[in-house]
């Protein structure tokens, strides 16, 4: 697990104004990674570092000779500290760097960001014990979590080609629906979803590969990370509940996945882990998803909201309206690196790329809800907007918008920026 070092120092400032302004997401001890290229242009995407309201391109700063963010992923340890190291001080005040290095930057409202690196394949896992108690309820009241959550990750293999970069629009999924209270020997109804939800979750990228037949030992597991996303596993509840059975979601959640276009680094968030405990009466993980380093600093403070704007909003000039609020550490019964160890404990082979989904993060409180099935209980208790709309479920125009930072006293606020997305209709 990476330690807190001198690129954490919350007194660096940078050279790069913009980034030492109070409530920047991109401080100089953030340096999230991400492709970019100039709006218009058809050439190919490079790697860049955000830094304020500036994206630093790596080739014309000859920190690297490609442009394969998969590639600058699988880097060791070693190198990926080597690298952190060598952008924190080129980008500090009074670096010698910084006249040659004003012209490998680029504004980040002139750029065009895309999906941060090739997704291979994506695995969304079911993590938030409040999420799946208080969606079990809806469905077996006197059974809502079934005994396998807590010794086992929970996870689904999903579609990797749908995923998309923040400013995502995508049109309202259709399909199979049976509505509830319907006669059983009656046949389903075909057309859109009409309870169309989002969810609040992070996405976590592989960075190294672990080899075919070889598990990852928790006490490794962590190095095979590189970074964190903001992500929205956009979901079509009624499609879903007609379909899970016996094999899990499939239309109701392939139709589209959206991501934030900035990995933010494990070694970024060095300052913000927590430690990983179980509640009183909680069995603890079998061995192989245990470890004094998991149990001292597995977890993130890592703060996350969900906002919403109506198009009536939007063509009124009215700002989003946040719907819930909620930290990482609150939310997850598992850790990242759980996650890890227990994807590839079968031998899996994890490659470069790879997205692993948080599944839906609530916290304990009603307002903590990471999705709308759960802040509306579903759909029997509409949301009011401050404008006089109410959403059971997203309508179409309607743009969600998924927030993250982390804070601590003592460490410069790190932010995972935003990810948002629009249903423009069937």
């Amino acid at each position: 697990m990476t330690a807190i070092n001198e690129t954490h120092d919350p007194k660096l400032r940078s050279w790069v104004a913009t980034a030492n302004v109070s409530g920047c997401d991109f401080p100089i001890q953030n340096l999230p990674f991400g492709r970019f290229r100039p709006k218009g242009s058809k050439e190919p995407f490079r790697i860049g570092v955000a830094i304020g309201d500036r994206v630093l391109d790596l080739e014309a700063a000859h920190l690297i000779d490609h442009a394969d963010m998969n590639l600058l992923m699988a880097a060791t340890a070693e190198e990926r500290a080597a690298l952190r190291k060598s952008l924190s001080e080129s980008l500090r005040e009074g670096s010698p760097k910084e006249k040659e290095w004003q012209l490998a930057l680029y504004a980040q409202a002139d750029v065009e960001m895309t999906v941060p690196c090739r997704i291979g394949d994506y695995t969304d896992f079911y993590t938030s014990v409040h999420h799946a108690t208080t969606v079990g309820k809806q469905f077996r009241p006197d059974n809502p979590l079934l005994p396998n959550y807590k010794w086992v990750p929970i996870g689904y293999h999903g579609r990797a080609s749908s995923i998309g970069v923040s400013g995502q629009q995508f049109k309202r999924p259709k399909g199979q629906t049976k509505p509830a209270g319907s006669d059983p020997a009656a046949a389903p109804v075909f057309g859109p979803s009409l309870r169309l939800d989002y969810e609040l979750e992070l996405g976590w990228f592989v960075g190294r590969a672990n080899a075919l037949g070889e598990p990852v030992l928790m006490a490794d597991a962590e190095s095979h990370l590189f970074g964190v996303t903001l992500f929205n596993d956009w979901s079509a509840r009624d499609l879903q509940g007609w379909e899970y059975q016996p094999l899990g979601p499939f239309l109701s959640k392939n139709f589209a996945s959206t991501v934030s276009p900035w990995m933010v680094t494990l070694e970024a968030l060095a300052p913000f882990r927590g430690s990983f405990e179980r509640a009183d009466g909680d069995p603890q993980p079998l061995p192989y998803l245990d470890g004094p380093a998991n149990r001292e600093r597995g977890s993130f403070h890592i703060t996350l909201e969900a906002w919403l704007q109506t198009k009536k909003m939007r063509d009124a000039g009215a700002a989003p309206v946040r719907l819930s609020q909620t930290d990482m550490r609150d939310a997850a019964y598992w850790t990242p690196a759980q996650l890890v160890a227990h994807h590839t404990v079968n031998g899996c082979n994890l490659q470069p790329g790879d997205l692993l989904g948080s599944g839906t993060l609530s916290g304990p409180a009603p307002d903590q809800a990471g999705s709308l099935l759960e802040l509306t209980v579903g759909g029997k208790q509409p949301i009011s907007l401050p404008n006089g709309e109410v959403r059971a479920f997203l309508e179409d125009g309607d743009t969600l918008t998924l927030r993250g930072y982390c804070e601590r006293n003592g460490a410069a606020r790190i932010g995972l920026g935003e990810v948002s997305g629009t249903v423009v209709g069937s």
